[in-house]
């Protein structure tokens, strides 16, 4: 494919005006409306994706009100059914559904016809062991073919569908898993990474005897017995596969259960609907992101491939990329090669070899590839890439630019005019919603740093301190307005509670005296330029946001703090603006212990155990105490915000801490911190 063509954004403003009449000044003028007429916005979604129903629905929003809104009352819908719509069209035109491949470098496709019947072998195959609609099925498998399929196999049936990624620790899994109790559980007994065959035969077992509502397990290996092996299973062939059909759903009938932590208790499993995110993923990936449908004439060949672990969000969303006929690129394995031999060039040599039209990643790769200033000349032809995109935490102005102009001298060679000016579809959101707040439109200007614009549908604005929404200056990320893909609830989470304190506690009803209903604070520093064009500053909580991957303090702090010789510890991530994101464990040890290289190994491999190696700190430093409120609460956020340079008086009062004679020293300590910044700049 070259290339486009029309760009998708462009198509669905001439359908508005030809079928409704609607013309718009610019681009910020069609989002208002969007966040204005909120039903004729989905509705026009509805419309212009073709979505289907037996039975109409009888309203676009039943409710507008947050949370609680009710989407599409009287719909039935199916995620498996409408990425299936796709299969005859999409085969016809003899394009693949997935491409993949791993570290070997082989490249593998999953025809539409082969996704489709595999899907139906397990399905079949689940609700013979009596999987129903709403029973939870866990995976703990890789980015492969065979995630999806048992996704899509699981969603077919109505059952609720939740994966973690086999890199992850059992005691993190187990956090996660025993809270949904699931009926099914699917999982891998060994997966290669950088460069290493890591066996999880072990970590199946803890995940067996602490998961007793378990009555059915399904492996994906090549010695596990024929009858629960997940290749014999997909290999099924019959009839009553051939001829099975995902169940029509309500529209809010739940799809899965993701994970997003805090920094207090449990990971919370948060419920979507499939409805919400099929109305909220084709806007984001066609529109947003110019990602088209691979048979169609303006898009033909689309192949989009986004890396990502199956312990992230970015998986479900290169995953959404299927509900509109595109061929889906995915890569197991690591980004960098090995630890004795990096290697930044591997995911480029897969999107070359894949032919990916698109490719996006976290900030925190492209940033590496600068680092090790890779030559993308000798990774093979990427004449046919023509946008990039990018997520996770911001991508900085250095990065992007460092890249635009590698592009433009690859364009002179391949004559792929879009690489002259590279486009970047940098996108914020959330696993918390499935979706962007934040991203890019084609048509718009782009500046290296800077996101375009606020998503259609997104009601975003920047408040300040007083709750009141601003232009041109830092402010809170919140969300005025109800988005269909906003978590239907949080499992086993009486009364809301746990939903409602993680979103609307900041924001309640009527808030600001005006008579408003609660508003959606995200945690995320956003400026909104006058151009409506916005910058994300990082996380405004202590949540930890490592390449994008979000973990709960708490999680970090029961690993540690199990150690015997740990009393206490606290953690901050100054993820910020495009730096990297730098994470110093501070430790209280006891008496008699010094923090030397065993030691340090020893919190380490705590971590790395309990959780991953991801949310390995970058620096560990002794302290005397932990800072306290009255209420024996972690002061995380004020030192977080020392650190990033606040005025010790507007983050911290004494008065309310339990232990005001430690502050000292972290003031100090942030003193020299930002002393040493200011000094590499």
């Amino acid at each position: 494919m070259t290339a486009p063509y029309v760009p998708q954004m462009a198509l669905y403003r001439q359908w508005l005006k030809d079928t409704r009449g609607l013309a718009f000044a610019d681009f910020e003028a069609m989002r208002r409306w969007s966040v204005t007429d909120i039903d004729a916005f989905w509705q026009s979604v509805w419309d212009y994706f073709d979505l289907r129903s037996p039975i109409p629905h009888s309203a676009v929003l039943a409710e507008r009100k947050m949370p609680g809104a009710v989407w599409f009352p009287g719909a039935s819908v199916n995620y498996a059914r409408q990425v299936f719509r796709h299969v005859a069209p999409a085969h016809a035109a003899g394009l693949p559904a997935l491409i993949s491949s791993g570290e070997d470098g082989r490249l593998s496709e999953t025809s539409w016809p082969e996704l489709q019947r595999k899907s139906a072998a397990l399905a079949l195959h689940l609700k013979a062991k009596g999987v129903r609609a709403g029973d939870r099925v866990a995976a703990y498998l890789p980015n492969i073919p065979e995630t999806i399929i048992a996704f899509l196999a699981t969603a077919s049936l109505g059952a609720i569908w939740s994966v973690c990624a086999p890199d992850m620790a059992a005691p993190a899994v187990i956090d996660r898993f025993k809270q949904i109790e699931p009926k099914v559980l699917i999982a891998c007994d060994a997966v290669t990474y950088a460069g290493r065959r890591h066996d999880r035969k072990s970590v199946i077992e803890e995940l067996r005897r602490a998961l007793p509502t378990v009555e059915h397990v399904i492996l994906h290996s090549d010695a596990a017995a024929s009858e629960i092996r997940l290749s014999s299973i997909l290999a099924g062939e019959s009839a009553e596969i051939d001829a099975f059909e995902p169940e029509w759903l309500p529209f809010d009938h739940p799809l899965w259960i993701v994970y997003s932590s805090g920094t207090t208790g449990l990971p919370k499993p948060i419920l979507h609907s499939h409805g919400g995110v099929i109305v909220v993923a084709l806007p984001l990936s066609t529109l947003h992101n110019d990602i088209g449908c691979s048979y169609q004439q303006n898009s033909f060949g689309e192949r989009f491939h986004w890396y990502s672990s199956t312990g992230w969000i970015m998986w479900n969303c290169q995953t959404n990329g299927l509900l509109n006929g595109t061929t889906c690129c995915i890569f197991d394995g690591s980004p960098g090669g090995t630890k004795d031999k990096p290697d930044w060039t591997t995911l480029w040599r897969f999107v070359a070899d894949a032919k990916a039209t698109f490719f996006g990643a976290g900030a925190a790769f492209f940033a590496n590839c600068t680092k090790a200033e890779i030559d993308l000349a000798g990774v093979g032809d990427l004449s046919g890439l023509r946008t990039l995109g990018s997520t996770g935490s911001p991508l900085s102005a250095d990065t992007q630019a460092w890249f635009n102009e590698r592009f433009a001298a690859l364009s002179e060679r391949n004559g792929n005019a879009a690489q002259a000016d590279m486009w970047w579809a940098n996108i914020s959101g959330g696993t918390d919603f499935a979706g962007a707040f934040i991203g890019g439109n084609r048509e718009l200007p782009q500046t290296p740093g800077i996101m375009q614009c606020r998503l259609l549908g997104c009601a975003v604005e920047a408040f300040d301190e007083q709750g009141r929404a601003v232009i041109d200056e830092v402010g809170e990320l919140v969300c005025t307005e109800p988005l269909p893909s906003m978590p239907l609830r949080f499992w086993n989470d009486p009364g809301n509670a746990r939903y409602l304190s993680s979103y609307f506690e900041t924001y309640p009803d009527n808030f600001d005296g005006t008579g408003r209903g609660p508003v959606w604070r995200h945690g995320d520093w956003l400026k909104i330029n006058p151009d409506g064009s916005c910058v994300i500053y990082g996380r405004s909580d202590a949540t930890i946001n490592r390449h994008g991957l979000r973990m709960g303090t708490s999680e970090l702090y029961s690993a540690i703090e199990a150690l015997p010789e740990v009393l206490d510890s606290m953690v901050v991530d100054l993820e910020y603006l495009g730096r990297d994101s730098y994470m110093p464990l501070f430790v209280v040890l006891r008496e008699g212990v010094a923090l030397d290289a065993a030691m340090k190994a020893t919190i380490n491999k705590a971590v790395e155990a309990g959780l991953s190696r991801r949310f390995l700190p970058n620096d560990i430093f002794v302290v005397a105490e932990i800072p306290r409120t009255l209420s024996g609460k972690k002061q995380e956020l004020p030192v977080k915000k020392l650190l990033l340079g606040h005025p010790v008086e507007k983050v911290i009062n004494r008065d309310a801490m339990a232990n005001p004679g430690c502050l000292d020293w972290y003031l100090d300590f942030a003193r020299s911190y930002l002393s040493r910044q200011a000094g590499a700049a």
